[in-house]
């Protein structure tokens, strides 16, 4: 996303080599293109089993294949489901949960953008669906499997464009009043951190990790390719300059395999550094708040 200066955007890190990964089951969300296929590919060149997510069973397949061939390690399976739609959501966790009890890493790293405003098949603001919804469900519905675990984390790709909203627009989340693409982008980023703060709260020092990160930026993948106008064209020259997707990867594999984060929970990455997010996103009546509209968004029973 383009257009903002502020945090410093390019993460400039020394990054280390990933630590085994055997035995180790990881999900990760949205690596059939860009950071998400370089986050698979680290994490099965770990020697992880890698479980994907594709909207459709070809193009998963192909990813698994492509992911497979260049981590040289570990298995890469793919699963079917569109994000987009919670149907398809709670169908994907079934199926892993069945076939994986105990799953040690979740990366949220999916996302979206279009330049209109779209409606789900649920009737939901597809930016926010696929970007906040989908995570907060999946990561819900995958506790069981990941509290099997031994010390799972839950690795959520935010943006350091969350430090740009100022204000929670309670009253339109589902921006039917008015929709801006980067206005509804950079919210949802902002609730990607308040939910990780949110769920290590709940959690707590016990259970699994949770942690958000900044990947970078600029780089070159295809988010934001539906851009038009100024924002689009500011966003497709700032890909010429920008970093690779496999450097961009870099942050969510440090958090799926580090030691040297092994119970950090409730923190904001950039690089291997902790770093501080927007004030905002330490409002916790915001992230209570969002956790409530989340729950209600997505149809679960509140505790």
């Amino acid at each position: 996303m383009g257009g903002v200066t502020g945090l410093q955007p390019e993460v400039d890190m020394k990054f280390e080599p990933t630590y085994s990964m055997r035995g180790k089951t990881c999900l990760v969300t949205g690596a059939t293109s860009g950071i998400g296929t370089e986050t698979a590919v680290g994490l099965a060149g770990a020697g992880a089993n890698v479980l994907i997510v594709a909207r459709d069973e070809a193009r998963g397949r192909a990813a698994a294949a492509d992911i497979q061939s260049r981590a040289g390690g570990g298995t890469v399976t793919a699963y079917a489901a569109d994000l987009a739609v919670q149907a398809d959501i709670r169908d994907l966790a079934r199926q892993v949960q069945a076939d994986h009890p105990s799953l040690d890493v979740l990366v949220h790293n999916a996302a979206a953008v279009h330049a209109t405003r779209q409606v789900t098949p649920d009737g939901l603001e597809a930016t926010l669906a696929v970007n906040h919804l989908a995570p907060f469900l999946l990561t819900r519905l995958l506790e069981q499997a990941l509290r099997a675990a031994p010390a799972a984390r839950v690795v959520n790709v935010s943006s350091y464009m969350h430090t740009r909203v100022k204000q929670i627009p309670w009253d339109d989340l589902q921006a039917e009043q008015s929709y801006s693409a980067p206005s509804v982008y950079n919210l949802t980023k902002l609730m990607n951190v308040l939910f990780t703060y949110e769920l290590a709260r709940r959690w707590g020092e016990s259970g699994p990790t949770a942690n958000a990160l900044h990947p970078g930026w600029p780089l070159k993948t295809n988010l934001g390719r539906e851009q038009t106008g100024a924002s689009g064209i500011f966003d497709r020259a700032s890909k010429v300059f920008g970093a690779s997707a496999e450097k961009g990867s870099r942050t969510s594999v440090y958090l799926s395999t580090s030691p040297d984060v092994a119970g950090v929970t409730g923190k904001y990455f950039a690089g291997t550094r902790q770093t501080k997010s927007s004030a905002l996103s330490h409002d916790a009546d915001a992230a209570r708040r969002c956790w409530d509209e989340s729950e209600r968004a997505v149809h679960l029973t509140a505790h």
